[in-house]
């Protein structure tokens, strides 16, 4: 018989990829109601990675190499009781992939818990589908206290046609007001962090409000510098619940993202105070609850007592203005970026912009553009690449598949996989960049490739600085254009300028300080105490365990969060903080 004419069973049949995932799936299903670690284990290869948003730990919790997962999961299965694991239904179907140098068979599967329901992300290794290199799982809904969306939406029936009563209208007056109440939640800071927790606790029935110290909702893009516009992408910048509009350009400008928040905060429903700060806090343990002044912008002050409260300021504190020796003896102008909105008013004059972070890049280049004579003054080494093609690279997961799908497929590396991807990426981003970098180095720019060689993303990670996206400066420098000196060639400020150590002097009008701004640990100090500072340590970096210190979970000081960083950040991860805050406020968790 020919080889053409052989019975279908006589050949070698190779399993879809939907196949392997769901024979994955059910052997994982088994494995964990058999209570066996051993049987667990051996569905894991042996640098196997897991990441788990609150089903089985109620934190943010990565674990890595086959024995210790099947040991974690085991110890947390028993509380959790997570079961139901199964390929989901109408998300992006299981491929094959390559992630961080590894061919993988990639599939979103979905189960649910003791309290709540989630998905999550299987990566199977391709040359051998019975390992799973990585798994992630995630919590995404509370039984029982499911968002109010979609076919949960609310009736209305509290304001729609209530003829003699209240309306919509009046009804979110008197909400804002907490005139016969006290929040639940008090959100510091109405920037798209502040914004994305209120919108996802809102949902979720939390009583929230959000205080800024800003006159209008979106000031805190408003006010900033003329020419400011988002460096990455809008398909990857979304908010919750309200995508952009498909028409808005792709890199948004800072006033059409300031007006987009004030139109969110009013269709989300939230409670939301402008000019209005924190001016200080304490815990009351015995009640559970924060003793949290707050004073608006004509002095007077009232007293809130929330359960939780949320810094969501932009991970940093206020500015940090160095003490440069004879910069009080500078006759010019002395701004702060956070202070600075163009350049026209210095049209014909000298500047220097100390710094060569985003910000101050963006800072010269606008200087420039205004007509300002503009030397960029560095004062450590800086990443730099461009936004497309470079940048571009690390998002490139979001391509072609549904924003969900991919902020779960994003949520799944735990930090050396993280690593391991951005070194591969960076790389990339060298060759592309390859002139420019060189045009930089041949003009005296102290240019490196980030820590660990994993460029602006790790950067981003462990200090939140020290980066640029180049959106124009880069060339300038090279050119020209913008001058460029090093910070240790300024013996001083004196009245005119920078008194160099060869002894002359850079004239100028202006001095920007792109000096970024002191830590968020500072400003807890300052506002609740040196105590909770201590207490809550380190926010934002890399913590011992791979994940971000004290972000999008609960802290050592109970009732006390911190939320922030990038759009896709503040989308991603608020879901996992109203879920916290709403099982601790439903007694389905502990408060710290």
């Amino acid at each position: 018989m020919s080889a053409a004419n052989q019975p279908a069973f006589d050949k070698p049949v190779a399993q879809s990829e939907r196949a392997l995932v769901a024979q994955w799936l059910d052997q994982f299903n088994v494995a964990l109601h058999s209570g066996s670690k051993a049987a667990i284990a051996v569905l894991f290869a042996p640098d196997s990675h897991w990441r788990d948003l609150l089903a089985f730990t109620w934190s943010i919790t990565p674990s890595q190499g086959a024995e210790d997962i099947a040991a974690l999961m085991m110890e947390k299965q028993a509380s959790a009781k997570a079961r139901g694991f199964a390929i989901a239904e109408g998300r992006t179907p299981p491929r094959r992939v390559q992630r961080a140098g590894f061919d993988l068979i990639e599939a979103i599967f979905q189960f649910e818990n003791e309290v709540g329901r989630g998905f999550g992300v299987l990566r199977l290794l391709a040359g051998e589908p019975t390992k799973a290199f990585q798994i992630m799982t995630s919590l995404q809904e509370l039984k029982g206290f499911e968002e109010k969306t979609g076919k949960n939406r609310p009736t209305g029936a509290a304001y729609s046609r209530n003829f003699g009563g209240t309306n919509w209208k009046d009804q979110r007056i008197a909400s804002q007001t907490y005139a016969d109440r006290e929040p639940a939640v008090l959100v510091v800071g109405g920037g798209q962090a502040g914004l994305t927790i209120a919108a996802r606790l809102g949902q979720l029935g939390v009583d929230t409000l959000v205080i800024d110290k800003q006159e209008r909702v979106g000031d805190c893009w408003r006010k900033r510098y003329h020419s400011l516009a988002l460096h990455n992408s809008t398909d990857v910048n979304h908010l919750p619940y309200m995508p952009f509009p498909p028409s808005w350009p792709v890199y948004l400008p800072k006033d059409m993202i300031a007006d987009w928040f004030e139109t969110y905060a009013w269709a989300m429903e939230i409670n939301y105070w402008t000019s209005t700060e924190l001016a200080s806090g304490s815990y009351d343990k015995a009640k559970g609850q924060w003793n949290a002044v707050v004073r608006k912008a004509d002095g007077t002050e009232r007293t809130l007592h929330p359960r939780h409260m949320i810094f969501a300021n932009g991970l940093v504190g206020f500015p940090h203005t160095p003490d440069l020796p004879g910069l009080k003896d500078f006759k010019g102008d002395v701004l702060h970026t956070s202070g600075f909105s163009t350049g026209a008013n210095w049209r014909g004059k000298k500047a220097l912009v100390l710094g060569t972070g985003t910000s101050g890049h963006d800072v010269a280049q606008d200087l420039h553009s205004n007509g300002v004579d503009t030397t960029i003054v560095q004062r450590g080494s800086t990443t730099v690449v461009s936004i497309n093609p470079s940048a571009k690279l690390v998002y490139g997961i979001f391509d072609g598949i549904p924003l969900d799908d991919a902020d779960l497929l994003v949520s799944t590396n735990t930090l050396p996989v993280t690593r391991l991807s951005l070194q591969q990426v960076t790389a990339r981003m060298v060759e592309l960049d390859r002139k420019m970098i060189d045009g930089l180095i041949a003009r005296g720019f102290k240019w490196d490739i980030g820590e660990d060689n994993a460029g602006h993303q790790m950067k981003i990670r462990t200090r939140y600085g020290g980066y640029y996206l180049n959106a124009g400066c880069a060339e300038l420098i090279i050119d020209g254009a913008v001058g460029l000196m090093q910070f240790d060639q300024i013996e001083r400020f004196v009245e005119g300028g920078a008194l160099l150590k060869d002894g002359s002097v850079r004239s100028a009008d202006l001095v920007v300080l792109a000096t970024g701004f002191v830590t968020q640990e500072v400003l807890v100090g300052k506002l609740l105490g040196e105590e909770v500072a201590t207490k809550v340590g380190p926010i934002w970096g890399i913590g011992p365990d791979g994940e971000m210190n004290n972000m999008w979970k609960r802290t050592a000081q109970e009732g006390l969060w911190f939320v922030g960083g990038s759009f896709t950040n503040c989308r991603m991860n608020s879901r996992y903080v109203a879920l916290q805050i709403k099982a601790v406020e439903e007694g389905l968790l502990s408060k710290a």
